[in-house]
């Protein structure tokens, strides 16, 4: 009996969700502009999220970073007394190379924005990632063509190169990069590599598809090393019983002892790690996803306004066959779910509009500006969630108006 009625009602707000179309469409539009505007904010969100997490991970988690600047905030110390700071050295590698006893592999790198020519083809302001031969061992990135550098380039300063995809085809367009010479800061350069493109999104817009990757040896030939303001980092992961913060103590002491800080003195550079920016990360996507539910809120919240007055239209329109309904032996609860069933229906088919739209708008925007931005089924699981419970409440007073309705008084209405 239960299926039965539930059916009878569903097929009654079936036909007058067809029959009425244009208000039908003007019902559930607030609703689709509702959705819209939160499932796109949460779309966005989980795609910024996972690049942000995948470009942390690519960092380590067992690596530490040892920089002149903090990546977070250091309430010890103020930008200005940072500056006087000396930039991390190969002296400072060095060190870290060779005293410590819980570090795997140790790298040195160094960063400068150059130009890069080949031929006639000019790209300006290239992020050249100058680095010592365990570079591979820290940091994860797939070369999709060629070959990454020997040892003895490396250490003997080889002018080569691996560049990243967006800069291959900005110089080579579709012709193969490897094998052919450009030019860095005026120093002739065998492309050896070409990084597979990882696309837009993460910590930076392109990753490894802007960056330029030389032997550390070959980069002193263009690049001063004395400079105090020099991009230097020096990247050292733990062995695999050492945790990170067992590292990160003992790179402190072998940096104080080299660099001959006396006990009262701050340290003079930067220990720094992956799980300092994802925390600092935690709060911004919190932050987010509440003014995601508050703008979407508001949307959804006229558009449940929309679908209870449209409601309360249709019952209006509908008393006299209540009154028949009920005259015949319908009960109140038959009455109630026939337009909660209505409300329902409408808010879904509002809400999965609102989904469709969020999905073509995905598939344009991927096109055009190469993104990965992918509608998850949680987050379409979420919309229909969200759109029934606005159904429900907002149908539920109009529903319950019906439902207590006289069937004498109801049937007398229309005449």
């Amino acid at each position: 009996m239960f299926f039965r009625l539930l059916k009878e009602g569903f097929l009654f707000a079936i036909n007058s969700v067809w029959v009425n179309k244009l208000r039908t469409f003007l019902s559930l539009f607030g609703i689709t502009i509702g959705i819209f505007s939160i499932i796109s904010v949460f779309t966005v969100l989980d795609w910024m999220e996972k690049s942000i997490r995948d470009s942390i991970s690519s960092l380590g988690e067992n690596v530490v970073y040892i920089d002149k600047w903090p990546w977070g905030l250091n309430n010890n110390v103020q930008w200005w007394n940072i500056i006087k700071w000396p930039a991390i050295s190969k002296y400072d590698y060095q060190a870290i190379l060779t005293r410590s006893t819980k570090a795997a592999s140790v790298c040195y790198t160094v960063m400068q924005p150059k130009q890069i020519k080949y031929q006639k083809n000019l790209a300006n302001d290239i992020t050249i990632w100058a680095v010592t031969d365990e570079f591979e061992t820290l940091r994860s990135f797939e070369i999709e063509n060629g070959r990454y550098f020997s040892p003895e380039e490396s250490s003997s300063g080889k002018n080569v190169a691996i560049i990243g995809a967006e800069i291959a085809e900005k110089l080579f367009e579709k012709d193969n990069p490897v094998g052919k010479q450009i030019t860095i800061a005026g120093k002739r350069t065998n492309v050896i590599g070409v990084f597979k493109k990882e696309g837009k999104g993460g910590l930076s817009d392109n990753g490894m598809d802007e960056m330029t990757l030389v032997p550390l040896n070959f980069a002193k030939t263009f690049i001063n090393m004395r400079n105090n303001f020099l991009d230097a980092t020096i990247m050292v992961k733990a062995k695999d019983e050492v945790t990170v913060q067992e590292l990160s103590d003992e790179a402190t002491m072998i940096l104080r002892a080299a660099r001959r800080l006396q006990p009262d003195e701050i340290n003079n550079f930067s220990i720094n790690r992956a799980s300092l920016i994802s925390q600092s990360f935690d709060s911004v996507f919190a932050g987010i996803n509440i003014g995601g539910w508050v703008i979407g809120g508001f949307a959804i919240l006229v558009g449940g306004f929309g679908i209870a007055n449209i409601m309360f239209v249709s019952v209006k329109e509908r008393t006299n066959i209540i009154g028949i309904q009920k005259a015949l032996g319908a009960k109140r609860s038959f009455i109630l779910q026939q337009f909660l069933v209505e409300s329902v229906l409408l808010s879904i088919i509002g809400g999965l509009l609102g989904v469709i739209m969020i999905f073509i708008a995905t598939i344009i925007i991927n096109y055009l500006y190469d993104l990965s931005i992918y509608l998850t089924m949680a987050n379409v699981f979420l919309a229909i969630f969200i759109s029934g419970t606005i159904g429900i409440i907002a149908g539920y007073a109009p529903a319950h108006s019906a439902a207590k309705m006289n069937p004498v008084e109801a049937i007398g209405f229309s005449f």
